[in-house]
């Protein structure tokens, strides 16, 4: 008997409407296709064709979706069921007789280059619509819930520690990987398994060595946030350490020196340096299991880890005593005094700083910030606070960076090169040393998935006041390679928007009773409250426009019909609300212009606010501003809306193209608006929009 399918979807449908209630009736089809497949059902993976012609290349399709679970951290189905819908063929493998093929990495996708794989013969083929027995035996396997074992290595370990931490509440690093050197064995989940025991095999390597660059996406999530470890690719290395060959160069003759990372994690940024360099190293890391692989890969190459050996006090609940680099015993540790007391010794720090920002979307995402960070606490971050204010010490590298100057540069030779995002030179001011050279890196190689710039750059100890900093730009390609881009200018700013744009006006009519609403413009239902939100007629909305990066544009945009429940901004009247409009507009540029240089490099400043204003006030830019009106009203992070109050108000939304009940005052300006074709086409397209809205049935309040 044969079935006839004009295509693969339509035969898939088919089969799991007939055997998906006979195996569990609360299934459906969309709790199956998973990760792009055809379906993952208990212990099986199948794989549809209209007809099978060629078994090896399915199969093979199959074992590289199987690949990309393992990465994942997700249990490998014991069966591989390849179906033939036409002629209602099941062919059967086990996912274990081809766990080489499935650990290893594939690039591409899946159904591509697929010729040229041999297979052994299926276990077990199933003719499920001539025989009932072959039919009752699918269903068996469609129920079975077995699975094959897997064992961990550097590809795939990330996806397992990811999968264990969340699934086990609470649980550290040392309950993951930990082993059996050292003081302290508290032997981990990997070599051990427990919670994972039906779908990993122990791991058996002695130590934690194999997985040195990946100890930073190993750690528990809120380990992540205190330490804001970030792993530095092989290419940067190579290239920063053209910058610490400069500083060598730097140092007076007869000197000695040091190389000094005070957060070497693994030593990934040492792990190209030549012997003699590496005889000039001190090192340490404050994350335990880090610390156990620097000792095992550098212990004998380096001048000193700090501390020199690991003591039965030496673990701290995962870190290790004594290697806090925040702390009051770590800046007058005995072995780094001893060279910063020498003045025939040339200082020269060589780190790539823990980042780890309390006011960062992902400390709110956990709901923790400052909660989350016991760093904010150290020895180190409350000196800052009596030299430095404001946001500044908010960011941990800052610390580090700050520190470097105060506690261990101290000769006009002494150097420094950090890896950092831009801003605590270029807003913060944290730096006035002279710049010798820099790098501009994609910050999205560093285990990260943002696109941004980190700039890598070269200090000496000298002041010197500087505007401009001039970067060659590395991007990194596909096989791992530099890839040089265009040259960066980086140019420092030196006031907000706040300072010189919000308005801060105060009218005599103006009500302490308006709405207080959400960043999505609706009416606020929580208890924190920050500001005293006022109504006015004359109050079109409410503009948040605050920071001076892009790292959450979203946040630090909004416009609002009425008061932000949190502040951070001011109310919009209408007598200047267009010369206002920009800095909305300039808080967007990032969404639009997402190339890894721009972003942590261009910031937002009011530096140009006396040739704005009197450009405003000769009316020299009325068009340009009209035009950021138009952007303004499309632009998808304007939550205005109209909307009924609690307090019995009606709030009309003027910055709205929608006239339906009249001129809005967005309307009313925008007629003096000289369209260009661009501007005409984008007219035309909202007005097919609001059409179809309002074939839809929407409700307009305007």
């Amino acid at each position: 008997m044969f079935s006839h399918f004009s295509n693969e979807v339509d035969g898939q449908l088919k089969f799991y409407q007939d055997y998906l209630p006979l195996v569990d009736k609360t299934l459906t089809t969309d709790d199956i296709l998973a990760e792009y497949t055809d379906g993952y059902l208990n212990g099986n993976l199948l794989e549809f064709k209209v007809v099978i012609n060629d078994i090896n290349s399915v199969l093979f399709q199959a074992i590289k979706y199987l690949s990309a679970r393992r990465i994942k951290g997700r249990e490998i189905p014991k069966n591989i069921l390849l179906v033939s819908l036409t002629n209602q063929k099941v062919y059967i493998f086990s996912s274990e007789d081809y766990l080489s093929d499935i650990e290893k990495v594939y690039f591409g996708g899946a159904s591509l280059k697929n010729s040229g794989f041999s297979a052994g013969n299926p276990i077990e083929t199933l003719e499920y619509g001539k025989s009932q027995f072959d039919e009752s035996r699918l269903i068996s396997l469609l129920r079975s819930k077995l699975y094959t074992k897997i064992n961990i290595d550097e590809n795939c370990i990330v996806g397992w520690a990811e999968r264990f931490y969340r699934e086990n509440k609470g649980a550290k690093k040392s309950d993951f990987i930990g082993d059996y050197t050292g003081k302290v064995k508290i032997i981990g989940e990997i070599r051990k398994p427990e919670k994972l025991k039906d779908f990993i095999n122990p791991y058996v390597g002695e130590t934690n060595a194999q997985f040195q660059y990946l100890m930073d996406k190993l750690n528990d999530t809120l380990q992540k946030k205190n330490l804001g470890a970030f792993y530095t690719p092989e290419s940067y290395v190579n290239k920063s350490l053209e910058l610490v060959r400069q500083a060598i160069q730097r140092v007076p003759t007869g000197n000695d020196y040091i190389i000094l990372d005070r957060c070497a994690g693994t030593g990934n940024l040492e792990k190209l340096m030549n012997d003699e360099e590496l005889s000039h190293c001190v090192l340490s890391t404050v994350e335990y299991y880090e610390y156990k692989v620097l000792l095992e890969l550098l212990g004998d190459k380096v001048r000193h880890i700090i501390p020199p050996t690991e003591k039965e006090d030496t673990f701290n609940m995962g870190l290790v005593r004594g290697a806090n680099a925040l702390s009051y015993e770590y800046v007058n540790n005995e072995i780094i005094q001893r060279y910063l007391n020498d003045p025939n010794v040339t200082i020269i720090l060589y780190e790539n700083p823990p980042y780890a920002e309390t006011t960062s979307i992902e400390h709110q995402k956990i709901r923790a910030g400052k909660s989350a960070s016991t760093w904010k606490k150290s020895f180190l971050v409350n000196e800052m606070k009596k030299e430095v204010k404001g946001t500044a010490t908010n960011d941990l590298g800052n610390v580090f960076i700050w520190s470097a100057f105060k506690y261990y540069l101290r000769q006009p030779t002494d150097s420094y090169i950090v890896y950092s995002p831009v801003k605590y030179w270029k807003a913060q001011h944290l730096v006035n040393q002279k710049f010798l050279d820099g790098f501009a890196f994609n910050r999205k190689h560093f285990h990260t998935n943002t696109d941004a710039m980190i700039m890598c750059a070269l200090w000496s100890k000298e002041e010197l006041s500087q505007d401009i900093l001039d970067l060659e730009a590395y991007n990194i390609d596909k096989e791992g390679k530099l890839l040089p881009e265009n040259k960066v200018l980086v140019k420092r700013i030196f006031s907000t928007y706040s300072q010189y744009y919000f308005d801060k006006r105060q009218f005599s009519d103006d009500k302490n009773n308006g709405l207080q609403l959400g960043l999505n413009g609706k009416e606020y239902e929580g208890k924190t409250k920050r500001i005293t939100s006022l109504f006015n007629s004359n109050i079109l909305g409410y503009m948040a426009v605050y920071s001076s990066g892009f790292d959450n544009p979203d946040l630090h945009s909004t416009l609002i019909r009425a008061g932000r429940y949190d502040g951070h901004g001011f109310f919009l009247r209408s007598d200047n609300f267009l010369e206002k409009l920009p800095m909305f507009a300039a808080s967007r540029y990032i969404t639009y212009n997402r190339h890894w240089t721009q972003r942590a490099n261009i910031m937002k400043s009011a530096d140009g606010s006396e040739r704005f204003n009197k450009a405003v006030s000769n009316n020299k830019i009325e068009q340009e501003l009209l035009k950021i009106l138009l952007f303004t009203t499309l632009e998808t992070q304007n939550h205005m809306r109209s909307l009924y109050g609690s307090d019995g108000r009606f709030y009309r939304n003027e910055l709205s193209l929608d006239n339906s009940n009249g001129d809005t005052l967005a309307t009313v300006k925008l007629a003096k608006l000289k369209q260009n074709p661009k501007e005409t086409a984008l007219f035309e397209q909202w007005q097919k929009v609001l059409s179809e809205a309002k074939k839809q049935g929407t409700t307009t309040l305007n």
